[in-house]
C-alpha cells in the first residue's frame, strides 16, 4: 500500500530519503487518479525496500501542489536525492513507470 505525504512529513520522508521516492499526486474527485490508484499501490509492494512509493491529496497538501507546480492530475514525481529526476502528467502506462524505477533503484 502507498504511503501518504503531508506537507509536515514531506521534507524527511521524501527529501531526505536515501532511496528513490515515486509520489502520486492525486484526489479523490479525480477519475484518472482513481484508474492508476491500484498500479500506484501494486508498485509500493514490488520495490519495498528499494523505492518509496506514495501519494499526496492536493485537496489535504495545496502547498506541497503548490509547490511543485501541479496543474493537473494525476501528475507523478519520481524523486532521488530530494531532486526531481521525472515528471508524469497523466497516468503513464505501468511498464514505463517499472523502467525508469528500475533504472533508479539501488
Amino acid at each position: 500500500m502507498a504511503a501518504e505525504f503531508t506537507t509536515e512529513g514531506f521534507e524527511v520522508d521524501v527529501l531526505g530519503s536515501e532511496i528513490p521516492v515515486l509520489v502520486d499526486f492525486w484526489a479523490t474527485w479525480c477519475g484518472p487518479c482513481r484508474q492508476i490508484a491500484p498500479v500506484i499501490d501494486e508498485l509500493a509492494v514490488k520495490y519495498q525496500g528499494s523505492v518509496v512509493v506514495g501519494k499526496v491529496n492536493v485537496d489535504d497538501q495545496p502547498d506541497l501542489a503548490q509547490q511543485y507546480g501541479i496543474s493537473s492530475i494525476p501528475t507523478l514525481l519520481i524523486f532521488k536525492g530530494g531532486e526531481v529526476v521525472e515528471r508524469f502528467q497523466g497516468a503513464p502506462p505501468r511498464s514505463k513507470l517499472e523502467a525508469v524505477l528500475d533504472s533508479l533503484k539501488a
